[in-house]
């Protein structure tokens, strides 16, 4: 189990995460100056907190104010691969992945440094020095130089940023391979939604150096609970409304536009509310169908613009207002894989039916 609770001000910022996760790949996700990085050095033991305790996988204690504990770097069996890759530029990659293991017997070294470069697919680069190595090389041998120690925890600072995507994407596959292969707890530093969702188990949201959330990916990227997190992971259908009636798990919710069921045990039960659906979750209703009867809410809309995004149209779709007091506009945004779009003909016809999915409906308090 990995256990962070730590408080740190540096200069005007206050960074104060609390979260805990098992053996898996933890995604830090939220905006740049956040703390994220932050806290990575303060679990390698770069960064002293002010306060608080980090336990690492194993049951080590790295730091604990209280107790006067604080191991220093080379005691906390951590593996940490930083934006900037810092590999040494006069070392060979052999020499690099090596300088992870400084004390260890030679032969010892050489074992490990051998079964590494097997691993990380590195045969035949032992000996190129970085500026002979693409982009992709060098961020194996990064890799294999935090794993040369066999840490327990492997620390990930943004590592395939300055990547091409189609790089990025086959070495997100590979780092959470190999997380799994080596049974690791692995911490990744991530402003990239679609990154954080493709390889975290767990995802921790943070903002303004505190967590609002943390848990497994679908829980928090389908059931955020406050409205700040609904923003932070692109919900990007944020609706006003009011709980008028709660009953057998099932709040019914009340907009100006519209009135929704959502079945949800961890929905207020009362007041004012905000309604959030994802933007994939939305379906556009086929003129033979009604999908009412699997308590779907269904509205009248009327396509205003639409983007094309490659294998998607992002669709932004205003709603008929029920009466001329609503005010402004509801504007639904909705994005329809590149098939359904063309075989239900959108592109030729401006209204349409939505339904909400019930099932992908959730709500969060409205302060």
């Amino acid at each position: 189990m990995l256990t962070i609770d730590i408080d740190r001000r540096v200069g005007s910022f206050h960074l104060q995460p609390q979260f805990d996760a098992g053996n898996e790949l933890v995604v830090l996700f939220g905006p740049s100056g956040c703390g994220k990085s932050l806290t990575l050095q303060a679990v390698a033991g770069l960064l002293r907190p002010d306060g608080g305790r980090i336990e690492l996988p194993g049951g080590v204690v790295a730091f604990d104010s209280a107790a006067k504990i604080d191991l220093p770097p080379q005691r906390r069996s951590v593996g940490y691969v930083v934006q900037e890759l810092a590999l040494f530029p006069h070392m060979t990659a052999r020499q690099n992945i090596e300088f992870g293991m400084a004390g260890w017997p030679a032969q010892r070294r050489r074992d490990r440094v051998a079964y590494l470069v097997s691993l990380l697919g590195l045969e035949g680069l032992e000996d190129r020095r970085p500026r002979q190595m693409s982009g992709g090389q060098q961020q194996r041998v990064a890799l294999a130089r935090a794993l040369a120690a066999e840490p327990s925890l492997l620390l990930l600072d943004e590592p395939f940023s300055a990547l091409e995507a189609p790089l990025r994407t086959m070495l997100r596959r590979e780092v959470a391979a190999l997380r799994r292969r080596l049974d690791l707890t692995a911490l990744f530093v991530t402003h990239d939604l679609g990154e954080a969702y493709a390889l975290g188990d767990h995802i921790v949201i943070y903002d303004d150096g505190r967590v609002l959330q943390h848990g497994p990916k679908d829980d928090v990227f389908r059931r955020p609970r406050s409205r700040r997190v609904a923003e932070l992971v692109e919900v990007r259908n944020i609706i006003a409304g009011e709980v008028i009636a709660y009953a057998e798990g099932v709040a019914v919710v009340r907009t100006p536009w519209f009135t929704a069921r959502v079945p949800d045990a961890h929905a207020p039960v009362s007041g004012n509310v905000y309604l959030c659906i994802r933007p994939e979750h939305i379906i556009i209703v086929r003129e033979d169908r009604d999908t009412r009867d699997q308590g779907n809410t269904v509205i009248d809309t009327e396509i205003v613009e639409e983007v094309a995004m490659g294998n998607t149209h992002r669709l932004f779709m205003r709603a008929a207002a029920p009466d001329a007091g609503v005010g402004e506009p509801l504007i639904f945004e909705v994005d329809v894989p590149a098939h359904p779009y063309e075989v239900l003909g959108i592109a030729s016809k401006r209204e349409w039916r939505i339904a909400l999915t019930i099932e992908h409906i959730s709500l969060v308090p409205r302060e």
